[in-house]
């Protein structure tokens, strides 16, 4: 079994700080591999309201494009197969009989989802263990504290404090920044011939 963890995620798409946290996550646990698990488009789109999702395909190749410099990156497309959004816990189970020995790594902002908005949670941190990513200044071991539900399962949550300069870095800011850069290539195709633009 590989020592690993589960890094589940819309990845929409992946960025620098979610590979720098799960490489700075995996050398902390003292893990092998650090195993991505995109969600599906629909999934993305539909259940957690986003107003655009790359198409499963485009962030499964962005993620396996990531991983052929970093040998501890593992990449499923299970989920994306899958008829439906598979629950987390079934995707731990899935990676378990896949030979991972994987715990959950997961942000700070979802604790306070765990409890209405999960699934199977007591048996996914006995099972399998939860890794928290937390920011400064979030108070992760407070709000766990102060949690009767979380409390209960502390003693399977591990808390990592992540580096500040990855603590504004999202896949929104990525999104907004390539619709300005493709509205600059349009504005600047009206200007120079089509063929010219790569050369500028």
């Amino acid at each position: 079994m590989e020592r690993a963890l589960a890094f589940f995620g819309a990845f929409n798409p992946p960025t620098v700080a979610h590979l720098g946290l799960a490489e700075m996550a995996l050398k902390r646990t003292g893990r092998e591999a650090v195993v991505f698990v995109p969600s599906q488009a629909a999934y993305i789109r539909d259940d957690q309201g986003k107003d655009f999702a790359y198409d499963d395909g485009r962030r499964l190749s962005m993620l396996r494009a990531a991983a052929e410099s970093r040998p501890w990156m593992r990449v499923t497309d299970w989920e994306m197969l899958q008829s439906g959004q598979p629950r987390t816990y079934d995707t731990l189970c899935h990676l378990r009989d896949e030979g991972y020995q994987a715990s959950l790594l997961l942000g700070s902002d979802k604790l306070p989802e765990l409890e209405r908005g999960w699934l199977h949670v007591p048996e996914i941190a006995r099972e399998f263990g939860i890794v928290c990513l937390t920011r400064g200044g979030d108070a992760c071991g407070r709000m766990i504290r102060e949690n009767p539900f979380l409390a209960s399962l502390s003693q399977y949550i591990a808390i990592l404090e992540t580096p500040e300069e990855t603590w504004n870095v999202s896949s929104t800011a990525v999104r907004r920044r390539v619709a300005r850069l493709r509205e600059i290539e349009e504005e600047l195709g009206g200007l120079v011939p089509r063929e010219i633009l790569p050369l500028l």
